[in-house]
């Protein structure tokens, strides 16, 4: 199903916490809200679910329009940030209990909370209580208690915020793969870059309950449109300057570490405050072959197993961390040592000094 928010608004109190957000949804796509914490996105979440009316604007599930219809008509499914499991219900209780509000058969609940427990991977778990379970186990049951009511649009709001590093990151690709199999309309909300990154078909960027970016994980990480965006999104050098000129959409910028250039992004203009994002797989310890050089000092080597970063000092206060991708045919630098570190102009970008109020 496809869900369309159209210029919707949303204030408690003083604090406008969806500031007239339009987005649209396509039927079986992964959509990821995704920003800091009190941008909204939640908020967002809760008025698609119905816990919330809209002050202005509306919400759509394909044509119709939702204003007054409640969550339990609205044909959705959701999975809450601490699960909210019944604690003193077994496994297969906990997942069939919608369905029994629902007064499903008997038959029918055994049947479709059986196939769903075991697409989760929980057969063989249906007759332990929640406290018996591991978190990514509950975690499981709460996605097959959404699951087993076959809703028309999945709502996730930050399900693996609780878990550890390496549970989260498996768990995460079982609820894709999952989404895939189903091909079921999701909505998921973290604030976690690296997991938006990994799940989605698109994302939402959001920030004081405004959208800034909405695009394809590569459009994102690559093209950013904003100077939050880029940096929010993975790892990125920005290096504040003032504009000394634009030529050919290249801006060239004086810094503490020198005259640097990268593609203008946004209003940019000669005598402007502006940063210069560069991602740190895009520079070298090297100048050969760049058009860009800056000296610097190493003053921290991480040995990340797959990778080696260096944080190189490159100016008054401009600290660049450099990824060097094959640390196989690398010989470590100390820290103390000079380098010189280099990058193209192409794989740089130039934003306009934002103002964070």
């Amino acid at each position: 199903m496809r869900v369309r928010l159209d210029g919707v608004v949303k204030r408690f109190k003083t604090v406008e916490a969806m500031a007239g957000v339009s987005l649209t949804i396509d039927e079986g796509e992964f959509f990821t809200l995704l920003g800091p914490s009190g941008c909204g996105k939640t908020t967002t979440l809760r008025i698609i679910a119905g816990f919330y009316d809209p002050d202005e604007g509306a919400v759509f599930f394909d044509e119709t329009r939702m204003t007054g219809v409640p969550p339990a008509e609205r044909g959705i499914g959701i999975v809450f940030q601490n699960y909210a499991l019944w604690p003193h219900m077994t496994v297969r209780e906990n997942v069939a209990y919608g369905l029994r509000i629902q007064r499903v058969p008997e038959a029918e609940i055994a049947r479709r909370a059986g196939a769903t427990l075991e697409h989760v991977g929980l057969q063989g778990l249906e007759n332990r209580t929640p406290g018996q379970l591991s978190g990514g186990q509950q975690q499981r049951v709460a996605v097959a208690r959404a699951l087993v009511l076959n809703p028309r649009v999945l709502l996730l709001d930050e399900p693996l915020s609780n878990l550890d590093a390496k549970v989260r990151s498996r768990l995460r690709s079982e609820i894709r793969r999952l989404q895939q199999d189903l091909r079921i309309t999701t909505i998921y909300v973290t604030h976690d870059q690296e997991e938006a990154l990994v799940l989605s078909d698109r994302i939402a960027v959001m920030d004081a309950g405004r959208i800034l970016q909405i695009g394809t994980p590569i459009d994102l990480y690559e093209r950013p449109e904003s100077l939050f965006v880029a940096d929010f999104i993975g790892t990125n050098n920005l290096v504040p300057g003032t504009v000394v000129e634009v030529a050919g959409g290249v801006a060239a910028l004086k810094t503490p570490a020198g005259l640097l250039r990268g593609m203008a992004v946004g209003s940019i203009a000669p005598g402007g405050a502006a940063v210069v994002a560069i991602r740190p797989e895009n520079l070298a310890l090297d100048s050969s072959g760049t058009d860009v050089a800056m000296r610097g000092r190493v003053v921290l080597s991480q040995y990340l197993g797959s990778l080696v970063r260096y944080e190189v000092e490159a100016g008054e206060g401009v600290t660049l961390r450099v990824d060097v991708s094959d640390p196989k045919r690398h010989r470590l630098l100390s820290p103390g040592q000079e380098v010189t570190v280099g990058f193209r102009p192409s794989s740089a970008q130039v934003f306009p000094q934002e103002s964070r109020g």
